[in-house]
């Protein structure tokens, strides 16, 4: 009997390189080192979307281009989950990868270094500030696939992972209780997803996540309406 595919294993057939243009190139040499694991919230889609929120903020920002796309492609290259005590550790493990991939690649160190600088402050959990403007691109592309109505589906494919309720029945807007989003789907809105609009660093990047921003809103409110 074959062993079933993964979902990253079928993505792989349906997104190529040539779905990275303008930086097809470079994605048909990264694209095997960008994923790994069986996590559909960090799969092929999810780089494919930040490369295309990356676009949209790189075209209003400016920047290097390959930089911005080389770190897209790699910011997830190892895979660590969220209930993992690593987690705060994994921007860092997937800068020190992308360093070694881009290295033997013939990459120069500068280079090197701003790809991984990018990656390194990425990542929420890890809590460092970006420092260049590539940095900042990307930090902002990969929050963008945090909110709006695919952040959503994220953050409840997520909670089904870790095994975690929708909503706590008694008090689901946590009024009289402390916030607990690892028990309880709904309560990562207000711990963590509403609070992404703030920290956007990119005028671009700012302007595309009022209306996801506005999204999650709405979608809260009607949720709650219909419990």
């Amino acid at each position: 009997m074959r062993p079933a595919e993964t979902g990253n294993q079928r993505l792989t057939a349906l997104l190529t390189a040539s779905d990275f243009a303008p930086h097809d190139a470079l994605a048909a040499v990264l694209l095997d080192h960008a994923t790994e694991g069986d996590d559909g919230s960090h799969d092929l889609a999810h780089i494919h979307r930040v490369f295309r929120n990356a676009l949209k903020i790189q075209a209003g920002e400016g920047g290097d281009a390959e930089i911005l796309a080389a770190a897209v492609l790699l910011h997830d290259c190892v895979a660590v989950e969220k209930s993992s005590p690593l987690r705060s550790q994994a921007s860092r493990l997937a800068a020190d990868k992308a360093s070694g991939i881009l290295a033997a690649l013939g990459w120069p160190k500068e280079r090197i270094e701003a790809v991984a600088h990018a990656i390194l402050t990425h990542s929420f959990s890890a809590n460092i500030k970006p420092e260049t403007l590539e940095a900042k691109m990307l930090q902002d592309a990969d929050r963008l696939d945090a909110i709006g109505m695919v952040g959503v589906a994220r953050c409840f494919y997520i909670a089904g992972r870790m095994g975690s309720g929708l909503y706590h029945p008694g008090d689901p807007s946590a009024e009289n209780r402390p916030l607990d989003d690892r028990s309880y789907a709904i309560d990562h809105f207000p711990a963590k997803l509403l609070k992404l609009s703030d920290g956007f660093q990119t005028a671009t990047g700012r302007k595309l996540a009022e209306e996801r921003h506005e999204r999650l809103n709405l979608f809260l409110t009607l949720f709650r309406d219909e419990i």
